[in-house]
Parts: C-alpha cells; structure tokens; sequence
C-alpha cells in the first residue's frame, strides 16, 4: 500500500469547496421547501452522485496512475456498499418514531453533515495512528475479520436502535414530545422548549453512522493508507446515502443476503490488512474479489426474491368469475 499522499493543500481545498458548494445547492435550491423524495427523483439524484464519483475516480486515475485510481475505486465501492446497511437502520429508526416521508430528508441532510465532519476526523486520527504505530495495521485487520464474523452472525437479527439505552438517556437528560411540528427539531410547549421526534430520529442517525464509520474507515484503509483517497472514496459515497435511502427503502427486504456479502468483504479486506507485510493483494485483485463477494450477494438476493414472488403469485387464488 502506498503510504505517500497525492493530496497536496489545493486539492484538498478545492474538494473541500466542492462538498459544500454541493451541499448549499442541495438544500438552498433542489430541496428548500419540503417535499416527498420519490423514486424518479432519487434515481436522478443517485446516479448524480455516482457519475460525479466516477468523473473523479477518472481524474484520479489520470493525474495519478492507474492504482491511485484502483484504490479510489475500490475504497469507493466498499464504502458504498457498506451505506446500503445504514438504509436498514434508517428505514427502523423513521418507521419507530413515525417520521413521515415529508420530512425524512431534512433529516438525513443534517445527520449527513454532521457525519462528514466526524469521519474526517476519525479519517485524519487513523492515518496519523497508521503511519506512527505501523503494528496498529494488524489490529485494525484482526477488527474487521471480526466485525465480518460478527455481521454474519447477526444477520437475521432485527434492530430498533429506538428502543435502545442511548435514546433512553436522551430522553432522561432531554425534555422531548412526541409531537411532530412539521419540518422543526425543537418545538415549544406551555413555556418550555421540547425535543420533536425529528430532533430524535437526527440523534439516532449520527449515532448510527458513527457505529458504522467504525467499522468502514478501517476497512478503506485496508485498501490505501492515502489520507486523500480514504477521505474523497468516503465522502463521495456519503453524499450519496440520502438519494440512495430513498431509491432502495421500499424494497430493502429484497437484500436478503447483502449482509453476508458485507460479512465477506469484511473478512477479505480485514485479511488483507493483517498479511501486508507478507504478501500485498495488487488493487485490481482487491477490485475484482469486492465486484465478485458484492455481486454474487445482490445477484441471489434478487434471484431469490423474484422467485419468491413468483411462486406468491402463482399460489394466489384465481379471483371469482361472474355468472
């Protein structure tokens, strides 16, 4: 793995302007006055985030070699990968708390803020960790073998992060309501300032992505140690996650087997960490087992699921002929 940064101060401030120039075009323009994010639209929005991913991705590859571009790529997929999983949770947390779909992305919006903020510092602490302590490499790999083994085990397991001692606590420390006042956080109540259930759903998603930015910063950096290229792979599938909630929330059930493709890439990448310094995986060898683990999961998971409904349909009752 290379361990010399190509990100030189104008690039990272200019990828930095880029993000935030996007981030006040997306809610100063396209999304100013509250609406439902319909399918149409989050498929516009994803394959946006995706292409402009890709453009980069080619700049890199340009400017920098083909295993730059590899490893951005490879980085990019992971981590894109690994978000589908915060769709799960997101879907249980808007569901518990009776979010409508109104204001679901106002939500996501500000969770996604102030995730970007969080993972760049978790981004920055690890590569200065990494490139002090070179061992804290094999502890990181030994992690992720064991968040695989761990994600497979849990993967029939439900979650309801609602129900949990963190939004317990919350609501101890934190006057709250369980009415909605349309798209605000706090509301006011008889002379008291309240907690709306948005402001809970908010807490729970920036703690959710906390929890899963511990699991998918390490396993970037299985792939490079380049501060820049964790950083960009990572924000651009961020960006990425509201367009992506709201593309595959009706049909996460269709994913049955993702989890243990994730389990699997977990493994790999975490395994490849730990034998660095015995033998190093070339970035297309990386590329091509997380495209195979990946593919192969969402491939059965829709075989399955269209087979599954085939058979429903097959099985329904014929409806009733008039006489």
């Amino acid at each position: 793995m290379n361990l010399e940064s190509i990100g030189s101060p104008a690039l990272w401030i200019g990828f930095v302007a880029f993000v935030l120039a996007m981030l006040a075009l997306d809610l100063g323009v396209f999304h100013r006055k509250a609406h439902v994010v319909g399918v149409k639209e989050a498929l516009a929005w994803s394959a946006v985030w995706v292409g402009l991913a890709l453009l980069f991705n080619l700049g890199v590859w340009h400017w920098f070699g083909p295993e730059r571009g590899l490893e951005f790529l490879t980085g990019y997929l992971i981590e894109k990968s690994l978000s589908i999983d915060n769709v799960f949770v997101f879907v249980v947390i808007f569901g518990a708390l009776g979010i409508p779909s109104l204001y679901q992305h106002r939500v996501l919006f500000w969770g996604i803020v102030s995730a970007l903020a969080m993972r760049a510092a978790m981004i920055f602490a690890g590569s200065a960790l990494l490139s002090r302590f070179h061992w804290l490499i094999y502890l990181f790999g030994g992690f992720l073998v064991l968040t695989g083994v761990k994600l497979y085990l849990q993967r029939g397991k439900e979650q309801h992060p609602e129900d949990g001692a963190f939004l317990r606590l919350v609501r101890r420390v934190l006057p709250t309501t369980n009415k909605l006042d349309g798209e605000h956080f706090f509301t006011r109540e008889q002379g008291r300032w309240l907690a709306t259930p948005l402001f809970l759903a908010l807490l729970l998603v920036e703690v959710t992505d906390v929890i899963f930015a511990v699991d998918s910063i390490p396993a970037i950096f299985a792939i490079t140690l380049d501060p820049f290229i964790v950083f960009t792979s990572n924000i651009f599938a961020i960006l990425g996650l509201r367009s992506l909630f709201f593309l595959l929330a009706g049909m996460v059930d269709r994913f049955r087997y993702l989890k243990v493709g994730l389990s699997a890439v977990l493994v790999f990448v975490g395994a490849k960490m730990t034998l660095i310094d015995v033998y190093k995986v070339p970035p297309l060898a990386s590329l091509l087992v997380v495209l195979g683990i990946l593919g192969t999961a969402v491939g059965a998971s829709l075989w399955v699921s269209r087979k599954e409904r085939a058979t429903a349909a097959g099985n329904a009752p014929a409806p009733a002929r008039g006489r």
